[in-house]
């Protein structure tokens, strides 16, 4: 049982996966409202405050990604899941551009969704007074990464990355003092599917360095590439 009891918005069209979900998320100890229509879901939002909200995205109305994106827009302190049965890598990577926080894929164990909304609301979790609980050093003082929604900040702003720089930049910064050669690189990005040149890292290490506001990638001659810890967490190499 939650100690804290957090609102929820629930947006799901299908009557039976409504009910047992919201009957769940009650039991648990949330304070649910439950809605059938993206545009009844973005009335609520504007007034009154959610915690989180749970959205399935093909919906009456106007559709679950216009009610994230809504909240992106004006609700910054509401967390979101998207809950639906599109599963295709398109959607996904949509839904964490729009800063979704999770992306569940129906059919769903009631159990495992409440843990999802759990462990996403124990990170978000605000004081009564609406200011944010303090996040680790890295996030307030430098390069941080959100893993969950394939995101890359900068003390607190999203820099601009395509996926593929956002994988790049995720495998150096996880493993700081390894030096990676191009076809390692390749290969935690693209898996075994591309064939090509080697030399496609280096287009995407360019264009990485063009957007990272620090210089903490560095060539290593004859070898590949490694990521600088140091730099990245003190600003070094700031680019005006």
């Amino acid at each position: 049982m939650n100690t804290i009891t957090h609102k929820v918005l629930f947006l799901e069209d299908e009557p039976t996966i409504r009910e047992v979900l919201t009957e769940y998320m009650l039991i648990s100890g949330y304070d649910v409202t439950a809605v059938e229509r993206g545009d009844t879901a973005i009335g609520l939002l504007r007034e009154q405050a959610y915690d989180i909200a749970v959205l399935d995205i093909m919906v009456p109305g106007v559709d679950g990604f216009a009610v994230l994106e809504y909240i992106q827009q004006h609700c910054a302190d509401t967390a979101v899941i998207m809950l639906t049965a599109l599963e295709d890598e398109k959607t996904q990577v949509k839904a964490f551009n729009l800063y979704a926080d999770d992306y569940v894929i129906k059919p769903v164990s009631p159990i495992i969704l409440l843990k999802r909304m759990e462990t996403i609301l124990r990170r978000t979790l605000r004081d009564h007074s609406g200011k944010e609980i303090q996040e680790d050093d890295a996030a307030q003082r430098g390069l941080y990464l959100k893993e969950e929604a394939y995101c890359a900040y900068y003390r607190k702003e999203k820099l601009p990355l395509t996926l593929s720089e956002y994988l790049l930049l995720q495998t150096l910064f996880k493993e700081p003092d390894r030096v990676f050669t191009r076809e390692q690189l390749i290969l935690r990005i693209f898996n075994e599917d591309y064939i090509g040149n080697d030399r496609i890292i280096d287009a995407h290490v360019k264009n990485l360095r063009k957007k990272l506001p620090v210089s903490c990638i560095r060539t290593v001659i004859g070898v590949g590439y490694q990521f600088d810890g140091e730099a990245a967490k003190k600003g070094e190499g700031w680019k005006e």
